[in-house]
């Protein structure tokens, strides 16, 4: 079983644990070998600790056999995407700018994962300050989707996704802004969960780009694996009083019961790859089959309004990081060096304006989540596109603008709202992407979080995805 550790999940490996089948060391020195040998092809993690691994899975297997493990976790390896920092290992960020950055301490999610015993691989690739939906920079070059290694995995979580995919752990750690978890998680065949704001309490971190759009949040292979991270990441904290509104309400999966779900196939009539509209389709029959209420609809808030403004607020955010710092001078790629210029050409009155369609947005979602439990959309309104590129040209045969795939994830995070991935089904034979993942998107009101799995729980039982392998995955 030493050479197949890869492809057990966090829970199982926890079971083998317990009933000391196998220990934390011999996992990490398995999985450290699974990194050497597939990551030159996948460019997936970018710094890897294989001596902190080792001494974290030592001190684990002690703890085990002592029966003093501290969390269900205990000994299970993860990763965590390169804009978060973790103490001691370069955090780039993607960027030049903090090239040679190495933090003193973790931040907060982090050093509670450290806490509980997990055992931190490496850091995962980001496209430079994570604001892009694709995994390329200077520092390391592009990320290779596992699936299909001429096409991105997306971002700009994709290094996490791509590892994660391809067997290099079994639990990766990313971040998202405006789709960065759930868009890779759908290229990738993961589940991937944005928790709602405040959900994982922040603190320590990188300076905010998107004001408090950003959460961190897991992606597995399995829902129970998702839920057992959020149970240690997701508890309050006075350093961010976002994380406070959720005092005295502990992430927990609700009870099953029928709910009022709609499906909106697309957003204001902007084009979806057939490939994802088909799979979303059958996800909604499988969900009416399930019990649930399922009526098709339109988007529940002013789509063109806040595509408008999400460029205000990302050139805002890049202008403020560099400060007085001189652009050209900042080593920032020119895309990157364009939208700061831009940011800092910006008046306070259109970042105000920005932020009024955003608080417009938050009222339209909060009327609909009080008549409708949850919204199915797509993960992405594009599939996969070639590693190097920032954005697909066409969709559906249609031009398509930078953000056009990432139509249905943003209000997510303008709102606040979790939101989740899970896999469905994949394209069929004979197409520019046979086999390749498709993944569908689960939104509730602030809170749902645990009623996300829950469905999504419902969703795996009955077309279970996590003995679906990438070809590279060798499995």
């Amino acid at each position: 079983m030493a050479d197949r550790f890869w492809q057990a999940s966090a829970l199982e490996l926890r079971a083998r644990f317990a009933r000391r089948e196998t220990s934390p060391v011999e996992v990490v020195e398995a999985l450290l070998a699974r990194i050497d040998t597939l990551n030159p092809a996948l460019n997936a993690v970018v710094t890897v600790d294989a001596a902190g691994a080792r001494i974290a899975a030592r001190e684990s297997e002690q703890r085990w056999r002592a029966g003093t493990a501290l969390s269900p976790l205990d000994g299970v390896p993860i990763t965590v995407k390169d804009s978060i920092p973790v103490r001691g290992m370069r955090a780039s960020w993607g960027s030049r700018l903090y090239a040679d950055f190495v933090p003193a301490r973790d931040e907060l999610p982090i050093a509670r994962l450290r806490a509980a015993g997990v055992v931190i691989l490496g850091k995962t690739n980001c496209p430079e300050l994570t604001v892009q939906g694709y995994t390329d920079n200077a520092l390391f070059g592009p990320t290779r989707n596992p699936w299909d290694l001429a096409l991105t995995p997306g971002g700009s979580s994709g290094g996490a996704v791509a590892a994660l995919a391809a067997g290099l752990g079994p639990i990766a750690i990313g971040t998202d802004g405006g789709g960065s978890i759930r868009r890779p998680a759908g290229y990738t065949g993961l589940v991937g969960l944005k928790p709602s704001r405040g959900r994982v309490a922040r603190c320590d971190g990188f300076p905010a780009v998107m004001a408090d759009f950003e959460v961190i949040g897991p992606f597995a292979r399995t829902v129970g694996d998702v839920v057992a991270v959020m149970g240690l990441m997701s508890d309050p904290d006075p350093r961010d009083p976002a994380s406070l509104v959720w005092a005295g309400n502990p992430f927990a999966l609700p009870p099953p019961r029928r709910l009022s779900i709609r499906y909106a196939p697309n957003f204001g009539g902007l084009p979806v790859e057939p490939v994802i509209a088909a799979s979303v389709a059958e996800t909604a029959a499988m969900l009416a089959r399930l019990g649930h209420r399922v009526e098709q609809g339109e988007a529940p808030y002013d789509v063109e309004g806040l595509n408008r403004v999400w460029p205000v607020l990302v050139q805002a955010g890049l202008a403020s990081l560099l400060g007085k710092r001189a652009v050209a001078e900042s080593g920032l790629t020119a895309s990157i060096t364009e939208a700061a210029e831009a940011g800092r050409k910006l008046t306070a009155a259109a970042y105000v304006e920005a932020m009024e369609v955003v608080a417009q947005v938050k009222c339209r979602l909060a009327e609909f989540f009080a008549g409708t439990d949850l919204l199915l959309t797509p993960s992405a309104a594009a599939m996969p596109w070639p590693a190097q590129d920032i954005y697909p040209p066409t969709i559906a045969g249609l031009p398509a603008g930078p953000r056009a795939h990432a139509v249905f994830t943003g209000f997510v995070n303008a709102a606040g709202l979790p939101g989740i991935s899970v896999p469905a089904g994949s394209a069929p034979a004979g197409g520019p992407w046979a086999g390749m993942p498709i993944g569908v998107q689960l939104v509730g009101p602030p809170g749902s979080d645990g009623l996300l799995c829950a469905v999504a729980a419902e969703m795996e039982q009955v077309s279970p995805w996590d003995e679906r392998w990438p070809p590279l995955a060798g499995a």
